[in-house]
């Protein structure tokens, strides 16, 4: 019996009962999709996660100071004040870390801006005029304070998108005046919009000159202490390099030892590593509860093919009589099974890049599936239908044409 009559066969089986084919291939194909759906869930979360990280900038290395101990209790990292703008010029020496490329010191702080009649609470940031270049951030209208506003400490300022729309509405911004602690402030520029990053909204901001902040706003008894430093590698393989650079330096400038720095140095790779961890778990998790229905189907293209064989007892046991041999039984009802958990496969493939299409604008939450995952399917889809199809097959291919032809 040749490949092609084996084929036509099987489909000519498959078609004789076709309300139990599609049955039987549901089984299969709402596994396939659930499971593609789920790891193009995780997939996209962790791209999401990596996107957003990048908003922060390229090749970017955040230090950030160590924790305060008040009274035997110990606050978090970030609370001390370990960081000033001495740090920062030390660090722009290329002589010290020649792996930095650019680096922009920046201190934070929670204030009400007020526009007219009209007052918003965002996060005001004081930095200098290499803040954009390091932060990746660009304008989309006017323009970012000069090293000259930054000298002559300035009362200008420059604010996300999320801000302009708070307090001007569809006004321009750039020429107004804006009031932050009592003192005011005139708009030179808006930046373009980058969305939220994993803690916050990045467009929601407020960006004035470090030496303004220091004197106008801080509230710090220390007018050169920062809260975060920004270092830009000049690449990404040097990007090791400026880390042990910068490390090295703040602890000889510090008079710490590694063993109990007052400061952290966090890469974008261990960010990046930290907040995919917990969605590729869950990942995981989630496909292996979705490969549980793949099972099932599979039990049910198993199930089928048992009851095809007791079905057609006659029908082998004439075949056999006329010459067919156990392995073209076998054969026969392998390709059955086969192509069920194929064609459930193929329906599976489609239904999850339809879920793929449709699923973001509905759960606000990227869905990306990767061709491998769609060949992957395909191949369990296939594997499931020949691994059900296995034990009925050998059933058949073990009937005695006698037994066959003389049972009811």
């Amino acid at each position: 019996m040749s490949w092609g009559e084996t084929l036509r066969s099987a489909f000519e089986a498959i078609s004789a009962r076709r309300l139990r084919s599609v049955l039987t291939t549901l089984g299969i194909l709402i596994g396939i999709a659930a499971v593609m759906l789920t790891v193009g869930l995780g997939q996209g979360a962790q791209q999401s996660v990596r996107d957003q990280i990048g908003k922060l900038g390229s090749n970017l290395l955040i230090v950030s100071p160590g924790s305060t101990t008040t009274g035997g209790l110990r606050a978090g990292r970030g609370s001390a004040s370990t960081l000033t703008t001495r740090d920062a010029t030390m660090l722009a020496d290329r002589s010290v870390a020649p792996d930095v490329a650019a680096l922009a010191p920046v201190s934070t702080t929670s204030q009400s801006v007020v526009a007219g009649t009209t007052n918003w609470t965002t996060q005001v940031v004081g930095t200098t005029g290499s803040w954009p270049v390091v932060r990746s951030r660009t304008m989309t209208t006017g323009r970012f304070f000069t090293s000259g506003e930054e000298s002559a400490a300035a009362q200008v300022a420059v604010i996300g998108t999320t801000t302009a729309s708070e307090l001007f509405g569809r006004r321009s911004p750039v020429g107004q005046s804006i009031t932050i602690g009592g003192s005011s402030y005139s708009v030179i520029g808006v930046l373009a919009s980058i969305g939220s990053s994993t803690s916050s909204d990045e467009d929601d901001t407020v960006v004035v000159p470090m030496t303004t902040y220091a004197a106008r706003l801080s509230s710090s008894g220390n007018a050169s202490s920062i809260s975060t430093l920004y270092l830009e590698a000049t690449s990404q393989q040097t990007l090791s390099a400026a880390y042990q650079e910068a490390h090295a330096a703040l602890l000889v400038s510090h008079g710490v030892t590694s063993a109990s720095p007052d400061f952290t140095i966090s890469t974008q790779e261990s960010l990046v590593a930290t907040a995919t961890s917990t969605d590729r778990t869950l990942t995981i998790l989630l496909a292996g509860i979705a490969a549980i229905s793949l099972l099932v189907g599979g039990i049910g293209v198993m199930n089928i093919m048992l009851v095809s064989v007791t079905e057609r007892i006659r029908e082998i046991g004439l075949r056999k009589a006329l010459g067919a041999t156990p392995r073209a039984v076998r054969r026969q009802f392998l390709t059955e099974a086969s192509a069920l958990g194929l064609a459930g496969g193929v329906l599976g493939l489609t239904l999850g890049y339809a879920g793929a299409r449709l699923l973001p604008p509905l759960i606000n939450q990227p869905v990306s599936i990767e061709p491998y995952v769609a060949v992957g399917a395909l191949l369990i889809s296939l594997v499931i239908g020949i691994g059900a199809g296995v034990y009925p097959a050998t059933r058949a291919a073990r009937l005695a044409p006698i037994d066959a032809l003389r049972s009811e």
